[in-house]
């Protein structure tokens, strides 16, 4: 039976007085001593509430944090999403531990204190205390007695608790589940693991040592791995892109020598990409602060392209280009190992709304390309709104010729090839070398 709040011991008669010391007025209690600072479950805390409460995104409230420790950032990360990644199994196993439902805040904390025990094997007296001091240093001490009872269960009891809960399904929202179909299992399996870290090397870069080369030519190191520590990284011998979105560059061709508008560009590693192979690319970008971040890389990398800060919807080149590529602002629902926050926030009107402005920047794209021209659209998500259904609705405005994908130009990833040539892939493929992030690709001529 699951215990109700408390903030009392049990009284002991003989604790009234005590030998050699002054007599404590009955009724008296010492005051809880104020727990210790926890800026790794303070922040965690933060970002959970954050999207369970208010649907703000895990990177928003992270660069609100300001300076803090590297190392306590990265372990808030981790705890947060490890959290929103299993929130709807989790919920659903607290369920029959609660008496009544306690305030959200509360909730997000033993959600929290799950994570620790059953998915990063924190030891139990370390996820349960200080579960418990973050309650009590949130105002939420009534709360501490409900969280040290309910928590402790859950470290005897945890896995016969989860005996039985379809963990693919709940930790997945009903209408992503529904929109996925088939594939939706195995995108959740995915979505569960924690994603690796995969580099891009520039031509003739050295991989640093503890990687794993995949058949397209990235570079794959464990989850967790800093870029940043790696050696090369300040010489700009590679770049930080999950193999799955290498591979839009790749579905364009030979682009050396030809004019190619990358739109919607930052953070720009599609850019690298494309600089890399001989093209002469003017990169794309609305937001000022992304912007300057995509010319960072640009520099780092030592690399040439030219950047406009302008919105792709309504920019124009001075003349007519040879190529475009399109990686197209979307739900990102594809991302989802990375940004598990993206599973509690979008609905499905977003994913509408984005349809739309994507159609937008198809047409836009179809004016800044000569006749003959090569559109390559692409976006991280795994919504047929916002892929497949878009290059039907292009080619039905007219001004469009698809161009499908060939085995050939697909042989490093087959798997990743519909029936109709189009690139799709999801959290689910290449499982057993670590999964890859969702993606769709399509290429469209301009006649």
């Amino acid at each position: 039976m699951t215990q109700t709040p408390s903030n009392t011991s049990p009284r002991n008669p003989a604790s009234k007085t005590r030998k050699g010391g002054p007599r404590r007025p009955q009724g008296s209690r010492t005051p809880p001593s104020r727990p210790a600072p926890d800026p790794t479950r303070d922040l965690a805390f933060d970002i959970v509430c954050g999207v369970v409460e208010h649907r703000r995104m895990l990177e928003t409230t992270l660069d609100r944090a300001g300076a803090m420790d590297a190392r306590d950032r990265a372990s808030a990360h981790r705890l947060a999403a490890t959290t929103l990644r299993h929130l709807g199994s989790m919920t659903e196993l607290l369920q029959p531990l609660l008496r009544r439902e306690p305030p959200e805040p509360v909730r997000c904390a033993l959600l929290m204190g799950v994570a620790q025990l059953l998915h990063l094997e924190t030891p139990p007296h370390a996820a349960v205390g200080t579960i418990v001091d973050l309650l009590r240093r949130r105002g939420l001490a009534p709360f501490a007695g409900l969280a040290n009872a309910v928590l402790r269960r859950v470290a005897r009891e945890g896995q016969d608790l989860l005996d039985g809960l379809d963990e693919d399904r709940l930790d997945v929202p009903p209408w992503l589940w529904s929109a996925w179909g088939k594939r939706a299992r195995a995108i959740s399996r995915g979505l569960h693991r924690e994603a690796p870290l995969d580099l891009t090397l520039r031509p003739g870069a050295v991989a640093p040592e503890g990687g794993e080369m995949l058949p397209t030519g990235s570079v794959r190191y464990p989850a967790g791995t800093r870029i940043t520590a790696l050696e090369g990284f300040e010489d700009g011998a590679f770049w930080a892109q999950d193999v799955a979105a290498t591979m839009p560059v790749k579905l364009m061709g030979d682009v050396s020598g030809k004019t190619v508008v990358d739109l919607c560009a930052a953070p720009g590693g599609k850019t690298a990409q494309l600089a890399t192979a001989g093209a002469q690319v003017v990169a794309v970008e609305r937001e000022e602060a992304r912007a300057k971040r995509l010319e960072e890389n640009i520099v780092r990398l030592k690399l040439s392209a030219k950047t406009v800060v302008a919105d792709a919807a309504t920019w124009r080149p001075d003349a007519p280009v040879d190529m475009v590529l399109l990686d197209a602002p979307c739900s990102a629902t594809g991302t989802l190992r990375r940004h598990p926050d993206v599973l509690w926030i979008k609905r499905p009107r977003d994913v509408t709304a984005l349809a739309e402005g994507q159609d937008t920047l198809i047409d836009a794209a179809h004016d800044m390309l000569k006749p003959g021209g090569v559109l390559l659209y692409a976006v991280c998500s795994l919504q047929d709104e916002e892929g497949p259904e878009r290059i039907k609705a292009a080619i039905a405005r007219g001004g469009w010729k698809f161009d499908s994908f060939s085995e050939a130009e697909l042989a490093d990833m087959a798997v990743a090839r519909t029936w109709d040539g189009m690139f799709r892939t999801h959290p689910g493929l290449w499982s057993e070398l670590g999964g890859m992030d969702g993606f769709f690709a399509a290429r469209l001529i301009k006649v």
